[in-house]
């Protein structure tokens, strides 16, 4: 599992996630994905376009992860996941907590509405 971070002319940061979110992968990224997503009011967009596949042991990451967000007065969402990834994450209800998105546009537009 590989994380690949940058951050937007907006100020909104960019977290690509590349590879399988199970046991393995979760424990190699999980403690800077953690960091990235640290401070107030920061607006966190996870794209998960290249993960294939995603476990019980990382749909918690990225709640935990998105709650810390929400209670540091910030906002994260995630981008584009593939079909199987999405299933999993509608499975579980994930999307109840953190927003998915399909057009890097429309969660651009959105998530600078959250920081006007």
């Amino acid at each position: 599992m590989q994380l690949e971070y940058s951050e937007l002319d907006n100020g909104i940061r960019l977290i690509r996630l590349i590879g399988v979110l199970d046991m393995n992968g979760t424990y190699a990224i999980e403690v800077e994905f953690v960091r990235r997503c640290a401070g107030e009011n920061v607006r966190v967009l996870v794209d998960l376009s290249q993960v294939s596949y995603i476990s019980s042991i990382g749909i918690p990451m990225l709640v935990n992860s998105a709650r810390s967000v929400a209670r540091h007065g910030g906002k994260m969402v995630l981008l584009s996941p593939q079909k199987s990834v999405e299933s999993i994450l509608e499975l579980a209800g994930v999307p109840l907590i953190i927003p998915i998105y399909y057009d890097l546009d429309t969660v651009i537009s959105e998530l600078k509405k959250e920081i006007s």
